[in-house]
């Protein structure tokens, strides 16, 4: 039973939900001072807190085996103990040996690695509560996961000991780390038995259907042991990874009293007094999933392409649906300015499509250039058959068309500096209807993640949003169509995409065996033919950029098959 009865006073937390960048630890550091003298000098909060490894940015990955990393980590915290002038909770790796933690024994080869003890010293994934000069205390994660996208026991011993409680304002605060509030009867209810608050720091991926589940295990833990839980999640893009934030506030009903924005930046201060929680910032409304999905997938495309220190982009516009949302969220991730497309029609390109791109391209305000592939096409084209010794036909002279086109592309990035964003959705790179070195030549596939139902979805959206239709409805309402043969449509060698989408859901996000797939209904010969392209395709995507994941399982570092491999079902 927790112990918020017994309170006095209220304690002000402040939950600073930011947007890091791995392994900026002088930005980061910056960051974290900024928003505690602020609030210092408003007199705003007792307690600041930021996300699970605030100061290196989340998952720092291999750069938790760098001694020189981890040195610059250590050196970090101990510069902000002494100068935040707040009690503040501040995440990142830290060596057993130089804070004396307690670790639970490695089982993994670390122990016997041949680099050496030293190299491999027992790191933890840790939460140090410091300001004003001086450690007032540290959580250590107990409970590393190491599935999905995470691979934490690769990097991290278990921290052991009591929970970890620090009394502010005259009230007694417990410290979890992500994780370990999924554990039944663990160390969540632990923390919530000796305190009057439990705060959870996390760096959560957003997948849809996520919040949900985050609310219900912290609001049984909230409900049961009668105690507010405060739950803060890191914001931003990360390589495939989005942290969509979406912080919140448990009361001891368990109910979620309080929320923070989906996809952007925020610092709300929480004033918990015994059982009632009260904020400064009004709770902010809960998007509807389209929402949030456009939502985060802007904020994925604008933070991969300014964080690795560029800022504009190229896309090739077809005058279809795909390349026609991934336009639409560049330009709102990055303004007009900075978005260039490319029509490149081929003697197969219809006269609407062309119309289509070039509306699309009016309506957002961007420039939107023309280099027909003709001329290179046939002239690629006879060069090639001079090798094979005959004229190409078929797929052959298909794919030819794609990679002229990626040529065109990456030739402008060349000269510009523009990332270029590429435009397959999660269909057509699940049973390898794209090009490799063609319409797979770029840096940051925006869709990568979207089955093609949901991406007419999120055009419609968008168009509804703001009242203003800017794609084309022309767009939205035409068959789907690769246009690389003369009067191609995709529904000639696929089924309809509500079919598709469905049968690729159960079988690559849920791992289906094709007789359960079978057995709910769906045509036998299709599955075994859906799910044989799909084995197939594997080392097309192995090959291909990574994008931003927003389901339970996407093609990436969360779904691993052998390219060799002759196991089907």
């Amino acid at each position: 039973m927790g112990v918020a009865n017994l309170r006095a006073v209220a304690v002000r937390i402040a939950l600073a939900q930011i947007n890091p960048i791995v392994g900026d630890l002088a930005g980061n550091a910056a960051m974290i001072n900024a928003i505690v003298n602020d609030l210092a000098q408003r007199d705003a909060a007792d307690l600041v807190v930021f996300p699970e490894l605030a100061l290196t940015g989340y998952p720092p990955e291999d750069l938790l085996l760098r001694p020189a990393f981890l040195d610059e980590v250590h050196a970090a915290i101990n510069s902000l103990a002494h100068s935040l002038p707040l009690p503040s909770v501040i995440g990142g790796p830290l060596r057993a040996s130089q804070w004396d933690l307690s670790f639970q024994p490695s089982s993994d080869s670390r122990d016997r690695s041949p680099v050496g003890a030293d190299y491999y010293a027992p790191v933890l994934n840790a939460a140090v509560i410091c300001g004003q000069g001086e450690v007032l205390g540290i959580a250590t994660k107990r409970f590393l996961p190491n599935y999905d996208v995470f691979d934490e026991t690769r990097y991290f011993y278990r921290g052991d000991g009591p929970a970890t409680v620090v009394t502010i304002a005259g009230q007694r605060c417990s410290f979890v780390i992500c994780e370990d509030v999924w554990i039944a009867d663990g160390p969540a209810r632990d923390a919530a038995e000796v305190s009057d608050v439990v705060v959870v720091i996390n760096a959560s991926p957003f997948a849809r259907g996520r919040r949900a589940e985050r609310h219900a295990v912290v609001s049984h833990h909230a409900r049961s042991t009668q105690t507010p839980f405060l739950y803060l999640n890191q914001l931003g893009g990360q390589d495939e990874l989005i942290f969509d934030g979406a912080s919140f506030v448990a009361d001891a009903t368990g109910d979620i009293v309080h929320e923070m924005p989906s996809a952007s930046a925020a610092v709300h201060v929480i004033s918990v007094d015994g059982p009632a929680i009260s904020a400064v910032e009004s709770s902010s409304p809960v998007a509807d999933e389209l929402a949030e999905v456009y939502e985060l997938l802007t904020l994925a495309t604008h933070d991969y392409v300014t964080k690795n220190g560029f800022h504009s982009v190229v896309i090739a516009l077809s005058g279809g649906i795909d390349s026609a949302i991934v336009a639409t969220i560049a330009v709102d991730a990055l303004g007009p300015d900075n978005v260039t497309t490319i029509a490149m029609p081929s003697r197969y390109s219809s006269e609407h499509s062309l119309s289509d791109a070039y509306e699309l391209a009016r309506r957002q305000n961007i420039t939107c250039r023309t280099a027909g592939i003709e001329a290179g096409h046939q002239a690629i084209a006879a060069t090639v058959g001079d090798a094979l010794g005959h004229e190409i036909a078929g797929l052959t002279d298909e794919n030819l068309q794609s990679r002229v086109r990626g040529v065109i592309l990456m030739a402008w990035s060349n000269d510009t500096g523009s990332l270029v964003l590429t435009t397959g959705n999660k269909s057509e790179l699940a049973v390898g209807y794209s090009t490799l070195y063609g319409d797979t030549a770029g840096a940051f596939a925006v869709i990568k993640d979207v089955p093609k139902t949901l991406v007419y979805d999120l055009c419609r959206w968008r168009n509804q949003r703001d009242g203003i239709e800017v794609i084309p409805v022309s767009i939205l309402e035409k068959a789907p169509s690769a246009e690389l043969r003369p009067d191609q449509r995709d529904d000639q060698s696929l089924p309809p995409y509500d079919v598709l989408d469905a049968l690729i859901e159960r079988y690559v996000d849920f791992d289906q065996p094709v007789a359960t797939i079978v057995a709910a209904g769906f045509d036998a010969a299709l599955v075994r033919r859906i799910t044989r392209l799909i084995d197939l395709a594997e080392y097309k995507r192995r090959q291909s950029p990574l994008g931003p994941r927003i389901s339970g399982k996407a093609f990436g570092k969360d779904r691993r098959l052998p390219l060799t491999n002759r196991f089907r079902g």
